[in-house]
């Protein structure tokens, strides 16, 4: 592939959301479409039924909560495109309505792939996005309706103008020694991991939007997050 070729890639899109990202994308961009999915299997065959529809989507491997996964899929698209013009961060784990497993472990179970995979694929992708590139986190929501929920205090820290990285990393981290120490509400938070971690994904979009903003303005780069609301049945799995 030429470095010239346009190139737009989306996360956990084997279904869902993600899929008919790829599905619009691949009608609608002029380049290539990655359609990408940590199970290979679900991932050729979303591509498979792709190609029944006449379209016409590359597959990678890739599993956010590996980063070793996130560096492979980073160098392929250095090598292939020298670069990358469209990044959807979609992929994403949601425990069903009800679900009896305990708080804390929903709250490190979330919370490493929606927030912190998601991370990752900033922290790796990032700097490899052309001018004019353009990013969306796929947030929720979930996000809008829990950070009502947090006490004035978390809200006034989460929607700081001026809160870095580091600290909505702690943020996060505080969540799930609360929930494990049994504090959570009394240290204001909401009984939802799922919007926890979503609130994560929102207010690390707007950081990272300021850091383009200041460290490369002249490359036009726009960075939003989206917040859909219920897509479908929620089920223990990727979204």
């Amino acid at each position: 592939m030429s470095s010239h070729t346009r190139v737009a890639l989306v996360t956990g899109a084997n279904k869902g959301i993600g899929l008919a990202i790829v599905r619009d994308l691949c009608r609608q961009f002029s380049g290539d479409v990655v359609l990408t999915a940590r199970d290979e299997a679900r991932g050729r065959a979303a591509v498979q039924q792709l190609q029944a529809e006449g379209l016409s989507p590359r597959f990678h491997l890739l599993d956010i909560d590996d980063l070793q996964s996130i560096r492979v899929l980073r160098d392929f698209l250095r090598k292939e495109y020298g670069g990358l013009d469209v990044l959807v961060n979609n992929a994403g784990i949601a425990l069903a309505n009800g679900d009896p497993t305990h708080l804390h472990i929903q709250a490190q179970v979330t919370l490493r792939t929606n927030f912190f995979g998601t991370r990752d694929m900033c922290t790796e992708l990032l700097p490899l996005m052309k001018p004019q590139g353009r990013v969306v986190n796929v947030s929720s929501i979930v996000s809008l309706r829990s950070l009502k929920n947090c006490s004035p205090g978390l809200q006034q820290k989460f929607r700081s103008e001026t809160i870095t990285e580091e600290e909505l990393v702690g943020l996060m981290n505080k969540f799930v020694e609360d929930t494990k120490n049994g504090v959570h509400r009394k240290e204001g938070w909401p009984d939802t991991a799922y919007g926890v971690t979503k609130i994560g994904v929102t207010v690390l979009s707007r950081i990272h939007a300021r850091k383009l903003s200041e460290r490369r303005r002249g490359d036009k780069i726009l960075l939003n997050a989206c917040c859909p609301g219920r897509v479908g049945e929620i089920r223990h799995g990727w979204t």
